[in-house]
């Protein structure tokens, strides 16, 4: 397998990372909406990789390396022994979500299928039961990593192409199929859990009505105080939702708030918040932040098992919450990545509005918000 990091910016154009990034199969690229809505990089990348499958969404941030910015980046992949396909599918709304999710699986499903990396719209999805759709077609034995799109804490619109200039309410899937790829997986937060457990009462989906039988949004705006409280649903961000099933105490995840209801005093999270489970307020902290991102790292280079010590790419998708809190200190996390990648894995990846990856623990693939998760790809010798 080969890969070429490619940037881009206003006064430049595209610039490669010094060799000549031809005959490449699949292209990634990354960007903020501004510089991706007019569908023009999209279009030179097709020009310049007239054979491979140019697939990209809207981010919160890009990350290249050791650094962090807003300025557009792709990876273009050469592989030797790996077939490739594309689906894709428009998703309309949450409730469209599994069935996008299905489609998606059967399109990529196969008997050597060895992986699936996604990339969905950020704000028209129901993230947990797009993964469900996806997952129970392709089976719980096939990874299946990515990312939503962000729009940095905009939250107005977010975008995703597939062989096409990026679109709204749209989900991309690259399928890896074959003996040779290798694909490890890892993902991990880093955010301490503060006040009191309350159970989950009333709730739809990723919708959440009612926790303790109190309107969930009047909970919430007593916490964060008067000032935050009229920054929702973009100073949620700062303080994610730990949910967690009483019969199953290892399946805990993450939750974001994407939008708020004031009249119905209601909260959207990118995934489901199910009734019965239990929840608690979290804040971050950097140390712990900068080593659930290296935790992350360190489970994705082992997932490569024999093929650790090749040159491969990772792709890291970490949450616009994160970046918002850590600030100046967000570099912490990448180069906390990067140190447990080594130095023949390139990395690039984008701040996202929600994080697709195998729990850690149950080994179950789920939609996680506020994590760093970490996807390595590489082929067999």
């Amino acid at each position: 397998m080969q890969a070429h990091q490619l940037s881009w910016s206003p006064a430049g154009g595209w610039r490669a990372d010094g060799s000549d990034p031809v005959g490449a199969d699949l292209v990634l690229y990354f960007g903020l909406r501004s510089a991706l809505a007019d569908g023009a990089r999209y279009h030179e990348l097709r020009d310049m990789f007239a054979k491979a499958h140019v697939v990209g969404c809207s981010t919160g941030g890009q990350i290249v390396n050791d650094d962090v910015s807003d300025e557009l980046t792709a990876i273009a992949l050469r592989f030797d022994r790996t077939r490739l396909r594309l689906a894709y599918e428009a998703v309309p709304g949450p409730e469209q979500s599994r069935r996008c999710g299905e489609a998606i699986g059967q399109r990529l499903a196969d008997a050597d299928l060895a992986g699936v990396f996604i990339l969905s719209d950020g704000l028209s999805v129901n993230g947990s039961e797009l993964v469900a759709g996806v997952a129970n077609v392709i089976g719980p034995g096939v990874p299946l990593t990515g990312g939503l799109a962000g729009d940095s804490a905009l939250f107005e619109e977010t975008l995703v192409g597939a062989d096409c200039p990026p679109r709204r309410g749209q989900v991309a899937a690259v399928g890896f199929y074959g003996t040779a790829i290798r694909m490890g997986h890892g993902s991990a937060g880093g955010w301490d859990e503060f006040g009191p457990r309350r159970r989950i009462t009333r709730s739809t989906g990723n919708v959440l009505y009612e926790l303790d039988a109190e309107p969930a949004l009047d909970l919430y705006e007593r916490y964060l105080g008067e000032e935050d409280a009229r920054g929702l649903p973009g100073t949620a961000l700062l303080f994610p939702l730990l949910i967690r099933d009483p019969e199953h105490h290892d399946q805990a995840v993450v939750r974001t708030i994407l939008a708020i209801d004031r009249e119905n005093r209601s909260m959207t999270f990118a995934g489901d918040v199910p009734e019965g489970w239990v929840a608690q307020l979290m804040h971050g902290n950097f140390d712990r932040l900068a080593a659930g991102a290296a935790e992350a790292a360190r489970q994705a280079r082992h997932g490569l098992g024999q093929a650790y010590d090749s040159d491969g790419v990772a792709v890291l998708v970490s949450c616009i919450g994160r970046r918002l809190l850590m600030e100046q200190r967000v570099i912490d996390e990448v180069e906390a990545a990067g140190a447990e990648l080594g130095s023949r894995i390139r990395r690039v990846g984008f701040y996202s509005y929600g994080e697709i990856s195998p729990h850690g623990n149950a080994g179950v693939c789920q939609l996680h918000n506020q994590t760093m998760t970490v996807t390595t790809l590489t082929e067999a010798a």
